[in-house]
């Protein structure tokens, strides 16, 4: 009697179950990116997790360990990407700076700012504007208003007096008080524009 050979059906294995096995080379890789032990055991880890969740998308007629270090390369370099936008900013010194202060509060005073400027005579709304919102000298103002400058440092007086008592301002109250330089060149501007 002659021995028959017993064919038996090969169960494909699991490539979970070589997962372990590649985490010393996957380390080892892991640390030559890093520089850092403890950030390379988490990219190992994370590069494990991610293979273990897509092991669906692995084709076994192909090399694992390549797979795997591909896995970890493109987290290694995903990440990298990521840290370079984030800011360390644990006092919240960074963050504090970022803040804006609300646009409301510039829109309120530029219409509040623009009543009480439309009520002014033609003669002080020219003054405001040329002295106080384009930056002209006296002397500069007076040349264009054909006036003595005498005259335009006296209308620029009380046109800031009637303004302050239109806008409801105690003396020495400034109406952009608590308002940044920017808003307030908005402020003037707008009004400017609409002299």
């Amino acid at each position: 009697m002659t021995a028959r050979a017993v064919v038996v059906p090969l169960v494909p294995e699991d490539p979970r179950d070589r997962l372990a096995g590649a985490i010393p080379k996957l380390r080892a890789f892991a640390i030559s990116l890093t520089r850092e032990v403890s950030r390379a055991d988490d990219l190992v880890q994370d590069t494990i997790l991610k293979a273990w969740t897509n092991m669906d998308k692995f084709d076994p007629a192909t090399n694992l360990d390549a797979w795997l270090f591909t896995i970890l390369r493109n987290t290694f370099y995903s990440d990298l990407r990521k840290t370079r936008r984030e800011v360390q900013d644990s006092d919240g010194v960074h963050a504090g700076a970022l803040s804006v202060k609300p646009a409301h509060d510039g829109r309120l005073a530029l219409q509040e700012f623009q009543r009480a400027f439309d009520k002014l005579s033609p003669e002080h709304r020219e003054v405001l504007i040329l002295v106080g919102a384009s930056g002209f000298s006296c002397e500069d103002a007076a040349a264009m208003m054909g006036v003595a400058v005498g005259t335009v440092k006296s209308r620029a007086s009380r046109a800031r007096k009637r303004l302050a008592e239109l806008l409801h301002l105690e003396d020495g109250e400034d109406l952009f008080a608590g308002t940044d330089g920017a808003t307030q060149a908005v402020v003037l501007r707008q009004a400017a524009a609409g002299f």
